[in-house]
């Protein structure tokens, strides 16, 4: 059982807060480099320092912006495993998947599955707007980002669902003992760190409907399946294919893609229709293809914890 893998006497919760401050701590040491950068290019242009996320990135080309962002995460997640082996006494794998190791073609399908429909649906919009849209391809820049995100985009994804699907996601079941409550904070959470991209100035509040959507939904996949390995493929697709797809001035990466929208933004029923119509659809083909069952226990059930669950197998036996 996934979830229980963390259930333990000695996993108190304040470990978790002080875990999660040396995950963020982490996290900073690998932002030194952009900072470092921002300032040598400021003090060389004699430029003010940028004080939002729009004008840090325009400071560099998209590629070193890129780059320099996503090298947090490299350090994000050796905080991760350090936290996870020394202060939890853990194995990394053990936030990873209840399975004896990893199931790579669980990672592999979800990714397929979810970058088809995301090239798919681009394409689809594009041709319904065209208009909305710029060639934004250059060979050369965009061979560069492809090296970039291809290697470092799932760093990134693998460390924020190492943080919410794993580690806070047994971190709040030891503290509520059930599993629905770590399912809802988990994509509360999750939804709310979006709050300042610049997609929610530009689209209004009403965007963090998807983003904790998205969080909920891959808390089932978790939940459901044992492990993490469905939700790694889904966000690193989504993460992976949207950054070389296309690109924005308002949106939170800003990429050497195929595509530039050039449309004034705006949420409304495109934003619900993910949540509510496209990810119940996705749930049930992992449903069908992994054959989940008993959904109520699995999402809002009581944790049984390892000592428990060995005393039931017992009195079970001597029956």
């Amino acid at each position: 059982m996934f979830i229980e893998q963390g259930i333990r006497s000695e996993n108190k919760f304040w470990k978790y807060l002080l875990g999660s401050i040396l995950i963020i701590g982490a996290s900073f040491m690998g932002q030194l480099p952009l900072l470092v950068g921002v300032m040598l290019k400021t003090i060389g242009s004699g430029k003010i320092m940028p004080d939002n996320e729009n004008d840090l990135m325009k400071i560099f080309d998209p590629n070193t912006a890129l780059f320099l962002i996503m090298i947090s995460f490299v350090f994000a997640v050796g905080g991760i495993y350090l936290v996870i082996r020394n202060l939890h006494k853990q194995t990394l794998i053990s936030i990873i998947t209840s399975r004896k190791k990893i199931d790579w073609k669980r990672i592999i399908f979800s990714f397929i599955i979810w970058a088809l429909l995301s090239i798919v649906s681009t394409v689809l919009i594009y041709f319904d707007n065209p208009k909305d849209f710029v060639i934004n391809f250059q060979p050369l820049p965009f061979l560069g980002l492809l090296v970039i995100a291809t290697l470092l985009i799932p760093i990134q994804t693998t460390c924020e669902e190492l943080v919410f699907r794993g580690y806070l996601m047994q971190g709040f079941g030891n503290l509520s003992m059930n599993k629905w409550f770590p399912l809802l904070m988990t994509s509360v959470i999750f939804g709310s760190m979006h709050i300042f991209n610049p997609e929610v100035e530009k689209m209004g509040y009403i965007i963090l409907i998807y983003y904790i959507g998205t969080g909920l939904m891959l808390g089932i996949m978790t939940l459901m399946d044992e492990g993490l390995e469905l939700s790694l493929g889904f966000h690193a697709a989504n993460n992976l294919i949207g950054a070389l797809l296309v690109t924005s001035d308002w949106s939170a990466l800003q990429t050497n893609s195929i595509l530039k929208d050039i449309s004034e933004p705006s949420a409304g029923i495109d934003v619900i229709i993910p949540v509510v119509v496209v990810y119940p659809i996705l749930l049930w083909v992992f449903s069908k293809k992994y054959q989940w069952n008993n959904w109520k226990e699995k999402l809002t059930g009581n944790i049984t914890t390892q000592h428990e669950h060995t005393d039931l197998s017992q009195r079970t036996q001597s029956f």
